[in-house]
């Protein structure tokens, strides 16, 4: 099948459609139902993530649809109701979704999104809506903690060619902009969403030339606004360096222009910046930027700047675009309520393994900010029928503790999620990238300093309410 027809109501888990089939055959495809994505660890041992995906995930729910080339092959595997495949034909969303915004830091066990819908309509998204909340919101906090590394510098997105897949690179790189990075190499980012597509030069530009000078001045003649050289193809130091500033001199000084860089790849980055800064300085060009790559993460762009490196910028790939530290962002979509008789009724997961027990019920998601600072001091998980009056003290519970609670004074409670969909029809005006971005740095500002840490963070508050405390409680019990 061509690649263009490819229909994504069909990515998913094939569980999803026999589970379907027999909502279908057992009189449950009405049924409404409640799931929450929410995920348990933040990589890399970090303190909070960031939540990116929205925007693709509204895209796939706008077109969820059966064509009749899905049919027959669902027909051909020979396990599906007849009636049950009449009724996919006419299939589409009609639910309800929330979510928080993209680009918001999120916590472990808080709901990152919520479906209400019938059965069969809750249960198909579940894989592509992990697929782009989880593939996102990976990069989105990897850029992130890279991006607070740099401490102020540029980072780049330049990873696509060790991406995995097209569109691992393409939103990727979306979820790198959103994390902080000015910008990706990827071209079709930018042309598709305004993820500013940045770069210069490879070696190969260098090799191509009789000599690098030859190279350097070409180059600085084509682009003499944008002329970022990279120095290292043969000789940093004895030659990249020293051809760069005269191809300077020769090109750009007599255009006045002052703006230009340097670019290295290799080598002992923090000796080479710091000789080449001098070089640079000696000759004049003072204002000249140097830019380097080679396989950086956030521990090698802290230890670099640690050791006075000479840095004004950060081209990062294979190791943002994959997460390679820890590649896994692991989302999960759990049933946590259904209405029966009227009335939404909790269900609860239990586990062996206490982490995989789930926090039952539809809920609300609330954030507490400091009246008199602005930092977020906890998150606040409550029934859907709560309301948080944040003009009084508010006691809140341990959700993995039978005893642990605190009181929390003076803040401010934001509701954290929005309306999405409602009956099937999207209510969400989508920001522009640009806003995200900018969201998404104003929210990590209101995180301490101690959440941000990259080694041993601060565990943030992820509580409970009286109410929703003892019906999780109540449930144990009651399962057990």
């Amino acid at each position: 099948m061509d690649r263009n027809n490819w229909n994504l109501t069909m990515l998913c888990d094939f569980y999803e459609l026999t589970m379907a089939n027999g909502y279908f055959l057992k009189g449950f495809q009405d049924k409404i139902t409640y799931f929450d994505i929410f995920f348990r660890r933040v990589p890399d041992g970090g303190g909070f993530a960031i939540a990116a995906g929205l925007e693709q995930l509204v895209d796939y729910i706008k077109n969820l649809h059966f064509s009749p080339e899905d049919i027959q092959y669902l027909r051909g595997r020979e396990m599906f109701d007849e009636a049950f495949l009449d009724y996919l034909a006419h299939f589409r969303f009609t639910g309800d979704i929330w979510a928080v915004p993209e680009g918001t830091p999120i916590f472990p066990n808080e709901p990152i999104l919520t479906v209400r819908a019938p059965a069969i309509q809750a249960q198909m998204v579940e894989t592509y809506a992990l697929l782009c909340i989880n593939h996102q919101s990976l990069l989105a906090t990897k850029a992130n903690r890279v991006v607070r590394a740099a401490d102020g510098r540029a980072v780049m997105e330049f990873g696509a060619r060790r991406a995995q897949g097209a569109e691992g690179a393409v939103n990727g790189a979306r979820a790198a902009y959103i994390g902080g990075a000015v910008g990706t190499a990827t071209v079709l980012s930018d042309q598709v969403f305004g993820v500013p597509a940045l770069g210069t030069m490879a070696h190969s530009w260098v090799q191509m030339f009789d000599s690098q000078l030859e190279a350097f001045k070409a180059y600085c003649q084509l682009y003499p606004q944008n002329a970022v050289l990279l120095v290292d193809t043969y000789n940093t130091l004895k030659s990249g360096v020293p051809d760069a500033i005269r191809a300077f001199n020769e090109v750009l000084k007599p255009m006045g222009i002052k703006k230009c860089g340097i670019r290295l790849d290799s080598g002992d980055i923090t000796y080479l910046t710091k000789e080449a800064r001098k070089m640079l300085d000696a000759a004049g060009w003072t204002e000249c930027t140097i830019t380097v790559s080679n396989s950086l993460d956030e521990y090698l762009i802290r230890d670099l700047l640690l050791q006075g490196a000479q840095i004004n910028a950060f081209g990062v790939g294979e190791r943002l675009i994959t997460a390679r530290s820890e590649p896994v962002f692991g989302g999960v979509y759990k049933l946590v309520a259904v209405e029966q008789d009227g009335q939404v009724v909790p269900k609860i997961k239990i586990s062996e393994n206490v982490t995989k027990i789930t926090t039952p019920h539809y809920k609300k998601f609330y954030r507490f900010f400091g009246n008199d600072n602005g930092k977020a001091i906890a998150d606040y998980l409550c029934v859907y029928d709560e309301t948080v009056d944040d003009a009084k003290p508010l006691e809140i519970f341990d959700p993995d503790a039978t005893w642990k609670k605190k009181v929390v004074h003076d803040f401010t409670a934001k509701e954290m999620q929005v309306p999405v969909f409602q009956n099937g029809v999207c209510v969400y005006d989508l920001p522009s990238l640009e806003e995200i971005r900018a969201y998404c740095k104003q929210q990590v500002d209101t995180l301490w300093d101690e959440v941000k840490r990259f080694d041993n963070p601060h565990k943030y508050y992820v509580d409970l309410s009286r109410k929703l405390w003892e019906i999780k409680y109540h449930l144990l019990d009651r399962t057990y």
